[in-house]
């Protein structure tokens, strides 16, 4: 159901109503960067009935996957674009 690269919605937490990519995900968890605060080296740990899909669209997983600066101003900028529309 969820795939690295899609945008979610925080449901609960200080986080709430905010909007997050999937980065890495496990059995029970995803984890999700923002790009500004949580960087992809160091996402936040979310349980899956914490968030909800908020775009059909979404980033392609080889650039989520980057751990470096490029890839943050990358998810920044398309969070971004996702907020505006």
């Amino acid at each position: 159901m969820y795939k690295i690269g899609n945008v979610v919605i925080a449901l609960a937490g200080k986080e709430k109503g905010q909007l997050f990519i999937i980065v890495g995900k496990d059995d029970k968890y995803a984890y999700l960067s923002d790009g500004k605060r949580l960087k992809t080296s160091r996402p936040k740990k979310k349980s899956f009935k914490h968030i909800k899909l908020f775009s059909a669209e979404t980033l392609s997983e080889s650039d989520v996957l980057d751990k470096n600066e490029r890839a943050n101003a990358l998810i920044r900028k398309f969070l971004y674009k996702i907020r505006s529309e």
